[in-house]
């Protein structure tokens, strides 16, 4: 589940559907975490202009195997409203339905597709 991230494809066809909320769990390695896990999950934020809400797992499971962590609350902006440290936490934000209604009235660009 944390390689779909990689696609951009699935959380457009979510959000050609209806999804106003795109919910991406992961435990993404401490290598990729640390370099693409904000960049990837900003990007499918403000291309679908949805909220983003991407719980984390995190610490060591094994000798091979340590996970990033960093749970976040994207808005459709592409603005991280809450992120979880280090270690066991939560990301917990407000979610302002209307601003999205908002945001995509004034930038409609899930109707002005280019494929």
């Amino acid at each position: 589940i944390c390689y779909d991230l990689r696609f951009p494809e699935l959380y457009r066809a979510l959000s050609a559907r209806g999804a106003l909320l795109l919910c991406v769990p992961a435990a993404f390695t401490l290598h990729t975490g640390k370099d693409h896990w904000e960049v990837l999950l900003r990007a499918r934020a403000i291309e679908n202009l949805s909220f983003v809400l991407a719980p984390a797992q995190f610490g060591e499971h094994s000798e091979r195997r340590v996970t990033y962590g960093h749970a976040l609350v994207i808005d459709p902006w592409g603005t991280v409203l809450a992120q979880a440290a280090d270690g066991e936490g939560l990301a917990l934000a407000a979610v302002d339905l209307e601003r999205l209604a908002r945001l995509r009235r004034e930038l409609p660009a899930l109707d002005h597709r280019r494929l």
